[in-house]
């Protein structure tokens, strides 16, 4: 029995896919579902063959704008692997879901655009992978499209995010010349030739060896004898695989394809498979807990409100860190020092659900949140008491009065704003004096305060008005206890308070934050606040 709970622990993998907006990270993802035989075609949920929008892409606004505004869960068997893929939003202005999706990630899959290399966003989300020295790979995608020079984007890749690079396959051309990549380790090639069956492109791969004639016949003697001098270029100069640097995420193994066509995904899949590890231990309080020697623990790392909106629910998405989760059995919620049993717990696939009697470490579950669970908090087998590692707060630089526009909803406003606000997509501040009756919400990036005002109208009934306030900068008051009223030259921020009645204040520019501190010794400061 021992030996067949650690294989279902070992046999898991859990990773995150980030890049910059429209690199084709949901597209890569839809194709790895299709080898998992979670779906049957892309953009379509398992009997939803009909469905025009991305499989991880289920909330109005998504569907409506086509961008990923929450991260989703998708969960897949692939050979003798059970895969948990945690979707994240492209979109900078939602790169905080991003960040705290990442804390559940055990490595993540980074999709550049071969036509444009290493983007902004690319570059904000590597510095968490690398913050938590989670390993990184690279899939350099649209290589079936006019693509800069394959290494010209290594170097990009080195010299931007500053990791060393190891190609574990390489292209034979791009664009409309693109003849297909080769194994560095295999020495194959596998050709590329786009076809269309049923209105969805794939690509029907032909396998040769480097040397064979056929090969050459094939791809033309320009691009034969290229390939040969790259490999050579290659083979002198370019990084060794290791993987021991690629654990410690020093070293990104790096794949080139077409997610569209479906070309290299599968090898991809395969290979990251074989170089990634099972889950790991994690830090808490205590010290390091086990994924195989301890019993169950987890931690929530998002909440997500009206998943179904005909029931107004809330659900809290859980990594399991630690052990067996058994849906029979009480749990303990540390925060708030209560037993529990978890509410239907449910595998999901974006909105659709499967309610599961178990998991293991390595998992991502979605459960019902009673109202009691908050980003960041620990579930563990009763009897133990311990606390993983909080998840950050991140500062909002944008800020705006909501005003409603119908008092008569005053409760569901309330309701609204404030699930929410836990759910971690926006924050909420009260005016200091005023309290309540002057709501103060913040965001990390603007298009969030549509996503606001779309999901108050359409999921709670209310109608709102955002009037933008000047200020780009907040900061916590370190010692809570600190009376706002008192301070000197306080008159050009905004002195207001979060929902747990911690005292901040918003500042227009950071000479105001200067001034302020230096006409009040002993005053401290923070930018952000761990749960």
């Amino acid at each position: 029995m021992a030996e067949a709970f650690k294989q279902e622990i070992e046999k898991r993998r859990t990773f995150a896919i980030i890049s910059h907006p429209d690199a084709g990270k949901t597209t890569l993802t839809e194709k790895l579902l299709l080898y998992g035989g979670a779906i049957n075609t892309a953009g379509s949920v398992k009997g939803k063959a009909n469905s025009k929008y991305a499989v991880s892409d289920w909330m109005g606004i998504e569907k409506e704008r086509g961008i990923s505004v929450t991260s989703s869960v998708l969960q897949f068997h692939y050979s003798d692997f059970c895969i948990n893929i945690l979707d994240t939003p492209g979109h900078q202005d939602f790169s905080e879901d991003t960040y705290r999706t990442l804390m559940a990630a055990d490595s993540a899959v980074m999709v550049i655009d071969a036509s444009k290399g290493v983007e902004a966003q690319t570059i904000k989300l590597f510095k968490v992978c690398v913050m938590r020295h989670i390993p990184i790979f690279t899939f350099i995608n649209k290589m079936d499209l006019e693509a800069r020079d394959s290494f010209e984007l290594l170097d990009e890749i080195e010299n931007v995010l500053g990791i060393r690079t190891c190609p574990i396959n390489w292209p034979i051309g791009a664009g409309k010349r693109f003849k297909g990549v080769y194994d560095r380790n295999t020495k194959k090639v596998s050709t590329f030739q786009a076809v269309s069956v049923g209105g969805a492109k794939s690509a029907e791969e032909t396998e040769y060896h480097v040397d064979d004639p056929a090969l050459k016949e094939l791809v033309g003697d320009e691009l034969f004898d290229q390939l040969h001098e790259e490999i050579e270029l290659l083979d002198g100069a370019s990084d060794a695989f290791d993987q021991e640097l690629v654990d410690k995420g020093e070293l990104s193994p790096v794949f080139f394809g077409s997610a569209l066509t479906t070309f290299g995904v599968e090898t991809f899949l395969e290979h990251f498979l074989r170089m990634t590890q099972s889950p790991l231990a994690r830090t808490s309080d205590i010290g390091m807990i086990d994924p195989v020697e301890e019993p169950f623990s987890g931690f929530i790392f998002k909440i997500q409100a009206n998943m179904n909106k005909a029931h107004h629910d809330r659900i809290a998405f859980m990594r399991i860190a630690s052990g067996k989760f058994d849906a029979s059995k009480d749990v303990y919620h540390v925060q708030s020092g209560r037993k529990l049993k978890l509410s239907q717990p449910q595998q999901i696939m974006a909105q659709e659900r499967k309610v599961i009697e178990e998991a293991y470490a390595g998992d991502v579950i979605g459960v019902f949140d009673p109202g009691i669970f908050s980003i960041g908090d620990t579930l563990c087998t009763p009897g133990k008491k311990f606390t993983y590692e909080g998840i950050p707060t991140f500062a909002p630089e944008h800020f705006c009065r909501v005003v409603q526009l119908d008092s008569m909803k005053r409760k569901q406003f309330n309701k609204g704003v404030t699930q929410l606000a836990q759910e971690g997509a926006i924050q909420i501040f009260q005016d200091y004096s005023l309290g309540l009756s002057e709501i103060i919400v913040g965001v990390v990036g603007v298009l969030q305060f549509d996503v606001l005002k779309y999901r108050l109208e359409n999921e709670y009934g209310c109608d709102i008005r955002l009037e933008p306030l000047p200020y780009n900068y907040i900061r916590w008051v370190k010692d809570p206890s600190t009376d706002l009223t008192s301070l000197k030259r306080i008159s050009d921020c905004k002195k207001v308070k979060d929902m747990k009645d911690n005292p901040l204040l918003l500042f227009a520019n950071e000479w105001s934050i200067r001034l302020l501190l230096e006409h009040n010794e002993g005053l401290e400061l923070e930018e952000f606040k761990k749960n």
